[in-house]
């Protein structure tokens, strides 16, 4: 045994430096995004085709020999908890590459955070939609809140409907939404029907939404957390039960559905930024299903196809070969790239890659139907 024992740990000796060379050449990836506050369905989704993705790299050698590293913090949906990880991850872990989380506020926040700031890296795929300067550290892989709003307004304009509802919480996450939203109803020449504001004032957004339901609007917008649009959607629908009521690609559906219930979310749409996740159409779509099937054992949607989609895209961006000091860290192609059956960062001057939108209906089975 003690003869058995020595061998073991020699052996161990020799293989520890190659470990660490390993370890020492892997890319390391960073994120800081909601895993238990309250847009962690969404976070732990996007998360797990992220690494669904990386998990396939990996498998077949990583790049050029160099596996993929996938650190993930928890920042609970809170912008100092995410700026707080996020210098974690790059002073501590020495991330090579940084993934966005979810929302504006957070985005911003880790944005304007000293650590950031220092590092020199782009953030990369955030959740978020809001427009920033062209020269900002931010590489959106989503389309803009203006493209999903303009998108939702065409839906309704195509069934002739010209009058809206906006149900709208005024908070830093929504601000620019928002802004988006009157632009768009301006050069759509939409009518406004009336408007409810979310907050803590309980009674005032019980009586605006019976003014709401009284016009008798073609369709609501929500620019709104999942949490106030709930409470919003279930006092609505005593009124108004076969109202269309639209939101965005963000809306945590099945947040929406418990604070609201299964009869209050029919009659509602959403803007969607990736094709349907269930079914196999494109390239993208069918190496999605079948590499979730492999690598996780939990159902698909529309965030872990679109964290997939991002990671891959994340792959094509990367410059030739290992980055040199000072070298950008994304180089998007002339003219963009198909990305399995669509095409991303084809608009030139854009920080977002994909101008994707769909709409999808809400069902009575908890799932969306494109």
């Amino acid at each position: 045994m003690k003869r058995f024992l020595c061998k073991y740990l020699a052996g161990l000796a020799l293989c520890l430096p190659l470990l660490a060379n390993a370890a020492a050449d892997a890319i390391v990836v960073g994120q800081a995004i909601d895993l238990s506050g309250p847009n962690a369905d969404l976070g732990r989704d996007y998360v797990a085709g992220i690494k669904t993705y990386f998990d396939v790299l990996n498998a077949k050698g990583g790049i050029n020999g160099r596996r993929i590293q996938y650190l993930v913090r928890d920042d609970r949906g809170q912008a100092d908890q995410a700026v707080k990880a996020v210098a974690e991850l790059i002073t501590q872990a020495h991330v090579s590459y940084l993934f966005g989380g979810v929302g504006d506020d957070v985005t911003r926040a880790v944005l304007d955070s000293a650590e950031f700031k220092r590092s020199g890296l782009t953030l990369y795929a955030p959740l978020a939609g809001a427009d920033y300067r062209k020269d900002a550290k931010i590489l959106f892989w989503r389309p803009s809140y203006q493209q999903e709003i303009r998108h939702i307004f065409s839906h309704f304009d195509k069934l002739g409907i010209k009058d809206v509802g906006v149900v709208y919480q005024e908070s830093a996450a929504t601000a620019d939404a928002y802004q988006r939203l009157a632009e768009q109803m301006k050069e759509s020449g939409i009518r406004l029907s009336g408007t409810v504001h979310l907050g803590n004032d309980l009674a005032r957004m019980r009586s605006e939404t019976a003014q709401l339901a009284s016009a008798k609007p073609g369709f609501v917008i929500m620019i709104a957390d999942t949490v106030n649009a709930g409470v919003f959607l279930k006092e609505f629908r005593k009124l108004a039960p076969q109202t269309f009521v639209a939101g965005s690609s963000l809306t945590n559906l099945t947040t929406l559905r418990q604070l609201a219930g299964g009869k209050a979310v029919e009659w509602t749409v959403f803007s969607q930024v990736v094709p349907n996740p269930n079914i196999g159409s494109s390239s993208i779509q069918l190496e999605h299903l079948n590499m979730m099937r492999k690598y996780r054992d939990e159902p698909v949607s529309a965030l872990t196809l679109e964290g997939f989609t991002a990671a891959k895209s994340w792959l094509r961006l990367l410059p030739a070969g290992k980055r040199a000091a000072g070298q950008a860290e994304y180089a998007i192609p002339g003219g963009g790239f198909d990305i399995g059956g669509y095409m991303v960062g084809d608009v030139a001057d854009s920080n977002h890659l994909s101008s994707y939108v769909d709409m999808a209906l809400f069902n009575k089975s908890s799932g969306l139907t494109y």
